[in-house]
Parts: structure tokens; sequence; C-alpha cells
């Protein structure tokens, strides 16, 4: 007789939410604390009324539209140029003992060496309009989605591979119909890390050469000291860094519970 399991309360299953917005909020009530206290300078240091104010303002006049919009447009199409390449990339790497030899220490040179330290050469190449930015998104997004395709490509089930010999299964057939499903865990982890990482790229972008986004916007703020505008902005960057991240990680879990991975 199987042992039925008993229904998780709500505050079991969403303890680490819990926590997070306890961990927030004593963040912020320390900051605040600090701010009106006069131990650190809110002229330089905003805080978190402050911060909050200039949030509901910039959202109510509608000037914090166009540099999200800006930011979002280049994270969406550097991720659209990682994912078209990355994965058909990772796929045949992976399953290629050829091509791996060739490519793995660069993917590592790649993926290891900051971007950062480029950006004048990508300067001198690119200018500093939106072609530099959205190499600097593909930089940031492609190596960590590469690095998880290989591995998963590389970790397939030797019985499946085995069935598609059986069967007479093309190479192409074979990397479309098992691979691919096989590695889609692979795949899908690999895309919450580079849009994660695709965000950074466009913020470090848009502080170094842009003349749009929420980037340039905080560079801007900071300059001309409006350390509420700012930090208001820097809370909107960290919003649609949580939403991306949770929405892909909520694919995952949608679209890989056979996997039995978390």
């Amino acid at each position: 007789m199987v042992k039925q399991r008993g229904r998780q309360n709500p505050a079991s299953r969403h303890l680490n939410l819990i926590l997070g917005a306890v961990g927030l909020v004593v963040v912020l009530a320390v900051w605040q604390i600090c701010a009106s206290t006069g131990i650190v300078d809110s002229n330089f240091s905003s805080s978190p009324i402050g911060a909050f104010g200039a949030l509901v303002d910039s959202i109510r006049t509608g000037t914090v539209w166009s540099p999200l919009g800006s930011t979002l447009s280049i994270v969406a199409l550097g991720m659209a140029i990682s994912i078209v390449v990355g994965i058909p990339a990772g796929l045949l790497i992976g399953r290629s003992k050829i091509f791996y030899g060739l490519t793995d220490p660069i993917i590592s040179i790649m993926y290891s060496v900051p971007y950062v330290v480029f950006l004048p050469m990508l300067i001198f190449w690119f200018g500093i309009g939106i072609n530099a930015r959205i190499v600097i998104v593909v930089w940031s997004a492609l190596f960590p989605l590469l690095i998880n395709v290989i591995a998963g490509s590389r970790n397939l089930d030797p019985a499946h591979m085995q069935v598609s010999k059986v069967f007479c299964a093309s190479r192409l057939m074979t990397l479309r119909s098992v691979a691919f499903p096989a590695t889609l865990p692979y795949i899908l982890a690999g895309i919450r890390q580079a849009v994660g990482r695709a965000l950074i790229g466009a913020i470090v972008a848009e502080l170094f050469m842009g003349s749009a986004g929420l980037g340039y916007q905080v560079q801007l703020q900071t300059s001309n000291f409006e350390m509420d505008d700012a930090m208001a902005s820097i809370a909107v960057i960290a919003v649609v860094a949580i939403v991306l991240t949770r929405g892909v990680g909520y694919l995952e879990r949608r679209f890989t519970f056979w996997s039995g991975t978390d």
C-alpha cells in the first residue's frame, strides 16, 4: 500500500519567498534608520523612502518607460541571437568529439575573461551605437548557454542514442528528435543563467557607451547627484532581473517536470 503524501501548507511551500521578503524588509529598515539618523548622508546614499517616492513619480510621469523599453529591447535581441546560435551550436559541439576538442578551450577562455576588459576594442570596432551594445549582450549570454547545452548533449543516456542507431536515424534527426528533448533541462537552465547575464551586459554597455536605457539613466542621475532617482532606476533594474529569471525558472519547471530536477 502506497502512503499518500500530505499536502504542503502554503507557508512551507513559500518559505524561501517569506524569508527573502523578511530579509529585504530588514535591510531597507536598517538603511532608512541610517539615513534618518545621519549615520550615512542621504544626499549621497539616498533612502528607501526617497527612492520609493522617486520611483512612484517616474511611473506617474512616464519617464521610466522609455529607458526600460530601450534596455529590454537590447536584452531581447541579444537573447534571441544567443538562443538561435547557442542551442544548435551546443548540440553539435557536444555530440562531436572533434568540434568539442577544437572549441572547448576557446569557450572556456571567452566565458572566463571579463568582457569589460575588451570594451575599448569593442568601441573601436563597433563604435558606441546599438551594434556594440548587442555584441556585449550576446557575449554575456551566449557562453553560459553554450556551456549548459554542451554539457547536456554530452551526458545523454547511451540507450537513447542506441535506439536512434537501431532505427537508422540521420545525425540531423538524432539531434532534433533525441538530443534536443533530452537536453531541454540543460537548455532552460542555460537560458535562465544567460538572461541574467544578458541584463548585466546591457546595463554595463549603457553605463559606458549608451545614450539611452536604464544603465545610462543611472549614470546620468548619479553624475547629477540625483540619488533618489538613481536608486529608483536601480530598483527597476532589480525588478526586471527578478521577473526575467523567475519567468524562465517557471518555464524550466513547467516543461522539464519529467526530468526530476528542481
